[in-house]
């Protein structure tokens, strides 16, 4: 079995064998969500604007995310677009998913003037790849254009959960500033 930093170098390297590795490894689970939680605090270090509640906040939301993010590929995958030998559970996407967030670990470069945004958008692209094999992987596609596909898909039902919470929240916000007094028209 590899080492936590082998599987992490492995899964940005987009290596087939460590995306296999880590979805069979049930233990891996806790290892996946440290990259997921490292990866966010690495984004929030390249936006020092954040601070530490910042930070904190997008490691929250970031395992909120990979969660969220993680149980819609499965769904997607397993019951709407699957291929015949199309076996998952949700831990495996967990670990999958979880690991192809590994570049963006590279985001804490974000904080150096003129590159970070060059850096942002490599990374973007980066871990989209790097999330393609892993649902491709641990839904045992046998090519790529499913699972691009179904990363499309739960991106747009993810975008739409987060849009529609961030509006309830907000409406929510406006409703008691309302009622209280510190908002309204």
């Amino acid at each position: 079995m590899a080492t936590w930093m082998k599987r992490v170098v492995g899964a940005a390297k987009l290596d087939v064998a460590t995306y296999e590795e880590v979805e069979a490894d049930k233990s891996a689970t806790g290892q996946a969500m440290l990259v997921v939680v490292l990866s966010a605090v690495a984004a929030g270090i390249g936006a020092y604007e954040q601070g530490v509640r910042g930070i904190a906040g997008m490691a929250i939301g970031a395992l909120l995310g990979w969660f969220v993010w993680a149980f819609l590929t499965w769904f997607i995958g397993t019951k709407i677009l699957p291929e015949p030998q199309t076996k998952a559970d949700l831990g495996e996407l967990l670990r999958t998913i979880g690991f192809s967030a590994s570049p963006g670990f590279l985001r804490v470069l974000g904080i150096v003037p003129v590159l970070g945004g060059l850096v942002g958008i490599v990374v973007a692209v980066w871990m989209l790849m790097s999330m393609i094999v892993g649902v491709r992987q641990a839904l045992d596609y046998k090519g790529t254009g499913r699972a691009v596909l179904v990363c499309l898909l739960g991106f747009v039902v993810y975008c739409g959960i987060w849009i529609g919470t961030a509006l309830f929240l907000g409406m929510g916000a406006w409703m008691l500033g309302s009622i209280f007094g510190r908002g309204g028209n």
